[in-house]
């Protein structure tokens, strides 16, 4: 009777078990790269297969393709909003082009040939508002990710042919609004564009959901977190994932965490309440406390409801809503409205003809404004970097190289130092000084204080180590 009584206990367990896992699982991921009508995208074929593996080994049942047309995509949706009715959990994953028009969002098959505002609204292009709502509208957890932030071609199709109409076609994608149950997860914010990652490999974006958003245990919007701070690193903080969410309680894609041993879990959350911020949410602060959109400041905001950079976060969101002020950076008085749209590259950064001493102003004035770099009066890929960042931060298109235009606003912006181009480094002291060694005045066992060009000390020396120190204290 005993033994019987163990048989029917395990599989009652068994049961259980399945029972708990049980929760209907559906997912649509499509990789659309080898465009028609215009140059291709290497990867997102690749970062489609690698996404549709992952989801499957977490108990999705995967509707995938690559590089489909209108109606293969039209299709594929279909087959996903079938199965995706009343699913406990459905995903949604884009890696491609995908393009803004007044404010609207649409995915781009690879025979789409759009030349017009017209063409895409008539169907060339698929709008991702209806089509989220109409195929996954029925599911409990709805999670939404888009990599299809690139920059896109046929932007500037549409704008040379609408010159008789205002038409707003924006850079990247436009803000989409979650849901209840729903996330949703751009590859960079709002009006900006992804890195497509080297050839062959997976995107940036791509690559950080894969590393992070199946890790077992893991809460969807804990690992969304890791997922921003990855790419912001791995991009040299060039790139920062945006995302909305809505959920209303815990998702986790592979198990939840083990049950603590009892007694320990209170401790556990005392210690978790106690801690002033992790590692993430500084890294993510840092990345986004100098940006002037306010869309960047909210996504803090939202992924850390009780943050320690919260009241800084609706500070600066309430600056930024009042306009400039005087009291503060004034970043957009006197700009040249062209700096926001003219683009940077190579060419137009040798025609400002920049000397070594320049470029360490640049630099410098880069410290100051937060956006930390080494002075080498040298742009080399980590200035490219920094440079990249202050042109996401300020609105301006980004390079990492300069204009004339992009170089005069750097100029007028009012900086935590006085960086003048004549100023020299630590590291060219000691050149300096052999240099002029044959002109007499025997040298001193120390080292000499800064001296001005007349012969005498250089108050401006010591102005600038002062407000280098302010500075750094201040950042």
């Amino acid at each position: 009777m005993r033994y019987f009584t163990l048989i029917v206990s395990v599989i009652c367990m068994a049961f259980a078990a399945t029972a708990a896992k049980a929760d209907r699982r559906v997912a649509f991921v499509v990789g659309n790269g080898a465009y028609k009508n215009v140059a291709a995208l290497p990867n997102p074929s690749v970062d489609a297969k690698a996404m549709a593996s992952a989801l499957r080994n977490v108990g999705f049942e995967v509707v995938e393709g690559t590089n489909l047309t209108r109606d293969k995509m039209t299709e594929r949706l279909l087959d996903f909003g079938k199965k995706a009715q009343g699913a406990d959990v459905a995903v949604f994953f884009y890696a491609g082009h995908g393009i803004a028009i007044s404010g609207t969002n649409y995915l781009l098959p690879i025979d789409a040939d759009i030349k017009s505002e017209m063409d895409v609204k008539l169907g060339a292009a698929i709008n991702i508002d209806l089509t989220l709502e109409q195929t996954m509208g029925d599911a409990k957890v709805k999670l939404v990710f888009l990599d299809a932030c690139r920059d896109n071609p046929f932007a500037a199709k549409i704008k040379s042919n609408s010159a008789t109409r205002s038409v707003s076609v924006q850079t990247g994608l436009a803000e989409m609004k979650s849901g209840e149950g729903t996330l949703i997860a751009f590859a960079t914010g709002p009006g900006q564009t992804a890195l497509d990652g080297q050839e062959g490999t997976n995107s940036p974006f791509t690559r950080a959901l894969l590393a992070n958003i199946t890790t077992p245990g893991v809460e969807i919007q804990q690992a969304m977190t890791k997922v921003r701070a990855q790419v912001n690193e791995e991009t040299h903080k060039g790139q920062l994932p945006w995302g909305h969410t809505n959920l209303i309680g815990s998702v986790y894609l592979n198990g939840t965490p083990a049950p603590a041993a009892p007694g320990a879990a209170p401790a556990a959350a005392a210690v978790a309440a106690a801690s002033p911020g992790t590692d993430v949410e500084l890294e993510f602060w840092r990345s986004i406390k100098d940006s002037n959109k306010p869309e960047e400041l909210n996504a803090y905001i939202t992924n850390y409801p009780n943050g320690q950079f919260k009241t800084l976060a609706l500070s600066r969101i309430a600056s930024l809503e009042s306009g400039p002020s005087t009291a503060t950076r004034n970043l957009t008085t006197g700009i040249d409205p062209a700096t926001f749209t003219e683009q940077s590259n190579q060419t137009t950064e040798d025609q400002i003809g920049l000397e070594k001493g320049q470029r360490r102003d640049v630099q410098r004035r880069l410290n100051g404004l937060g956006f930390d770099t080494k002075v080498t009066g040298v742009f080399n890929e980590s200035t490219r970097a920094v440079i990249t960042r202050w042109q996401a931060a300020r609105g301006y298109p980004k390079s990492g190289y300069l204009n004339k235009l992009q170089h005069k606003a750097l100029l007028t912006e009012i900086v935590a130092t006085t960086p003048t181009a004549s100023s020299s480094d630590d590291e060219e002291k000691p050149a300096r000084r052999r240099a002029s060694s044959g002109g007499g005045g025997g040298g001193g066992g120390s080292a000499p204080a800064p001296r001005s060009h007349s012969g005498g000390p250089d108050p401006a020396g010591a102005g600038r180590f002062i407000g280098g120190v302010m500075g750094g204290m201040l950042r």
